[in-house]
């Protein structure tokens, strides 16, 4: 089973496969890609999140141990709110329904582009993993 196959289950897992919450998720997915672009790539945003006090967390999702859990309340603050309401108004969702799905995706998606502790700020190559990601979930 291939890395996004694992991916795939496991977002479909924690999110359930009622077809109310795939769209949401799906431009949740969307949200993520365009926080990596506007960080200027994915050790940027890991940069902010550190930045805005989740720098135990980032390393846990970095590190191969558990991930720990962060809060859609601590999302936003690390974020911001403006930054938050641009991913919300992106997803069609309320801001803290935006922030309660990252708090869910970020942890996993970071844990997986990140297998031996590095991350590859190769943007191309995750926008290629997350449009993947979206049509095994969303079809």
């Amino acid at each position: 089973m291939g890395l996004l196959d694992q991916l795939a289950g496991q977002v479909l897992n924690n999110l359930g496969t009622q077809s109310q919450e795939q769209p949401q998720s799906s431009a949740l997915l969307s949200g993520v890609m365009a926080l990596v672009n506007q960080a200027g790539g994915v050790q940027g945003l890991l940069n902010q999140l550190q930045q805005g006090g989740l720098g135990d967390q980032v390393a846990s999702w970095l590190g191969t141990g558990q991930n720990q859990p962060v809060s859609g309340d601590q999302i936003t603050n690390a974020l911001g709110n403006d930054t938050l309401s641009q991913v919300a108004q992106q997803a069609g969702v309320a801001p803290e329904h935006a922030a309660a799905g990252l708090a869910q995706l970020l942890p996993q998606i970071i844990d997986h582009l990140s297998p031996n502790g590095q991350v590859s700020d190769n943007n191309e190559l995750l926008e290629q993993g997350l449009a993947l990601l979206k049509g095994k979930l969303f079809g």
